[in-house]
């Protein structure tokens, strides 16, 4: 009998999902999820956690192949010398291969009592957390969410057609992706539903205190429950490894996800840095990522030389709590176009797409290596070029 090929995947959201189904397409190889919950949290509904339409958990039997092993539990380091892990429990596991999926969360703030007294929603746990206070606030009290990118949109537009009265605060303009059309749609929406939009560099959030936001002109907004949403950082887990890693804390990696220490460890989702030139962090690029990041240990099992990764941005997409919707239809370059679906089409759109973003998931444990996604082969080489990368890195060998 042939020895068994382990591959450790830390982290289980739609990266690592997605990298530890498309493995089972060789029978030598073992795959073991390490994820500290045991349940996968589609974060593309923790909005509607937080608005009760949604409770944004689904079964890992639902979405995991048959034969990956789930521990529940945390990686606290990574030895790639010994190629094992170190769990919280104080257990180890060893592995031939890792690829390190452990997503992102709300990141620390610079602005003095957004940590003590601003409520995050980026995780499970936080998003919970958010629900229950909300629950326990009237629903006439003044609630201010910060952070004009989808999610804050999304959460303020949830919570406004519940009947709250909610603020939005962007630094910068109300989704800086959208098209200036789709913009002005994304505006009439959130006004409709009684959302009070401010925005522009004056705008900016200079403090928040438990009952109010200051802002960068000397206003000050009544805040009963302020969330949020400006910003997401990655776990440090690659940095406390020794292993290097871009400002931000994301595992750096050559084009083919590799990491530049160890190509035994490739990286994939919020948490990869190829080239030092991550991709947009969303729930599609890490299910793409997550698919090639297993394509990569695939082919570095089979001896072959792994390629460059290779991934466009077709469209974003926005809700505006159950009823409306923008579909923004982009280049690959990842850039918005003046197409747009708004209205009850944007919302069957939107209502797909986050559909979809499981669905893959379970066509993949159903079929390994089904998964196939927009590709482009001129942005990202040229991209890199500009930044003087030049041709796309490949890590040497580590024996």
């Amino acid at each position: 009998m042939s020895e068994k090929i382990d591959v450790v995947v830390i982290g289980g959201g739609y990266a690592g999902v997605m990298a530890a189904n498309r493995l089972t397409q060789r029978a030598d190889v073992r795959v073991t999820v390490i994820n500290p919950r045991s349940a996968f949290v589609p974060r593309l509904r923790l909005h509607q956690l937080v608005g009760g339409t949604h409770d944004a958990v689904v079964d890992y039997q639902e979405v995991l192949a048959e034969g990956v092993r789930l521990v529940v539990d945390s990686v606290t380091r990574i030895d790639a010398a010994e190629r094992s892990v170190t769990l919280a429990d104080g257990g180890a596991i060893a592995y031939d291969y890792l690829i390190y999926a452990v997503g992102s969360g709300s990141a620390a703030s610079r602005v003095p009592g957004a940590d003590e007294f601003a409520y995050p929603i980026a995780t499970l746990e936080a998003a919970r957390r958010l629900r229950s206070v909300l629950d326990d606030t009237p629903l006439s009290a003044a609630v201010t969410v910060v952070g004009g990118g989808p999610t804050g949109i999304e959460t303020a537009a949830e919570l406004a057609e519940q009947g709250r009265a909610v603020t939005l605060v962007c630094g910068a303009v109300v989704g800086p992706y959208l098209h200036p059309r789709a913009r002005r749609t994304a505006r009439k929406y959130l006004v409709k539903l009684g959302v009070t939009l401010v925005e522009g560099p004056d705008a900016a959030v200079t403090a928040v205190t438990p009952e109010a936001v200051e802002l960068g002109d000397g206003r000050t907004l009544a805040s009963r429950v302020t969330i949020w949403t400006a910003g997401f950082g990655v776990p440090d887990l690659a940095a406390r490894s020794g292993l290097r890693t871009d400002t931000a804390g994301r595992l750096l990696t050559d084009e083919t996800l590799t990491s530049v220490d160890d190509d035994r460890i490739v990286a994939a989702g919020d948490s990869a840095a190829p080239s030092d030139l991550p991709f947009r962090m969303s729930a599609y690029a890490a299910g793409c990522l997550g698919a090639h990041a297993a394509d990569t240990v695939l082919n570095r099992i089979a001896g072959a030389q792994p390629a460059p990764v290779d991934l466009s941005f077709p469209a974003m997409c926005l809700s505006f709590g159950r009823d409306a919707g923008i579909f923004q239809l982009g280049r690959k370059d990842d850039t918005a176009m003046p197409l747009y679906f708004s209205g009850l089409a944007g919302t069957k759109l939107k209502e797909f797409a986050c559909a979809s973003s499981v669905k893959h998931l379970v066509n993949e444990a159903r079929k390994p290596g089904s998964h196939h996604w927009p590709k482009d082969g001129k942005h990202r080489p040229q991209l890199l070029q500009a930044q003087g990368v030049g041709a796309p890195v490949v890590a040497e060998r580590v024996v």
